[in-house]
């Protein structure tokens, strides 16, 4: 049997699937992923939650390689591996899609019973009153008050950031919260950040009640997505994988199509639609 066809067999045994996605689903809508094939990565570690708020120069370099990256984050749309988990979910074979990525494309796409695990990059919210707003306001706020910043053109890098190299942000105007004064932080869970305890409490919830597991483009190199692939092997659960190279739970899975997600995905969805 060949891994499409494996692949079919799979969701056919198991029709209500939580589906697992990462990084692989949103690089055809020109979001660069974190990792190589070897689960390793590709350029250095994303900022941490300590970092970030414990130093000003953290932020100030931040918020000016957001400035710059934004507007891939803010253009993409949903591609080939979205659409079908929101065919697969409309036809009743997804009972809940956890996403570790922070882009809303599968919301963009249909999908309606998802989970950002790791929250979503177009919101803003205060560290001091809780306020949230939307990210393309700040956008707005970062190039009037940093007009030089907001020309400059730099190499994609994922989640919205941007590769700037060589620059000083010394001078960079990080604006506070315009209610509180409070820091401005995307609304995305950063390294060394907890998960808010209700979501992950709704993953696992919707984990229960799942036949099996599909991991859709993700590596599993992150604990918070990689336990719920142990979650579900030690409740009996079968766990299937698309993914291009290594994974954490290579050991753990059922399946493993080693296809584009966005190609493996399509041809899952037609296969279940015929």
């Amino acid at each position: 049997m060949d891994s499409s066809a494996s692949l079919t067999d799979f969701a056919e045994r198991h029709p209500r699937l939580f589906v697992l996605t990462g990084a692989g689903c949103s690089t055809d809508s020109g979001i660069p992923d974190y990792r190589d094939v070897n689960g390793d990565w590709k350029r250095p570690s994303p900022v941490t939650f300590q970092a970030f708020t414990g130093d000003e120069r953290t932020r100030r370099r931040y918020w000016a390689r957001s400035l710059v990256g934004w507007p891939t984050m803010a253009t993409a749309r949903p591609g080939a591996a979205h659409h079908a988990l929101a065919r697969l979910e409309a036809a009743g074979r997804v009972g809940m899609l956890l996403t570790q990525n922070v882009d809303g494309l599968h919301e963009a796409a249909g999908s309606r019973h998802t989970i950002d695990l790791h929250g979503r990059i177009d919101t803003v919210r205060c560290l001091g009153c809780e306020t949230r707003t939307p990210r393309a306001e700040l956008q707005r706020t970062l190039r009037a008050r940093n007009p030089a910043w907001a020309a400059l053109e730099a190499g994609a890098a994922p989640d919205g950031d941007a590769d700037l190299e060589g620059q000083d942000f010394a001078a960079f105007d990080v604006p506070d919260c315009p209610l509180c004064g409070g820091m401005l932080k995307p609304d995305v869970v950063f390294f060394g950040e907890s998960v808010p305890r209700e979501r992950v409490q709704a993953a696992f919830d919707a984990l229960a009640a799942a036949d099996a597991v599909l991991v859709a483009g993700s590596s599993l190199m992150v604990y918070s997505g990689f336990r719920f692939v142990q979650a579900a092997v030690s409740a009996g659960k079968p766990v299937a994988a698309v993914n291009l190279g290594r994974t954490r739970a290579d050991e753990l899975l059922t399946l493993k199509v080693a296809q584009p997600v966005g190609e493996a995905l399509t041809a899952l969805a037609t296969h279940l639609d015929t």
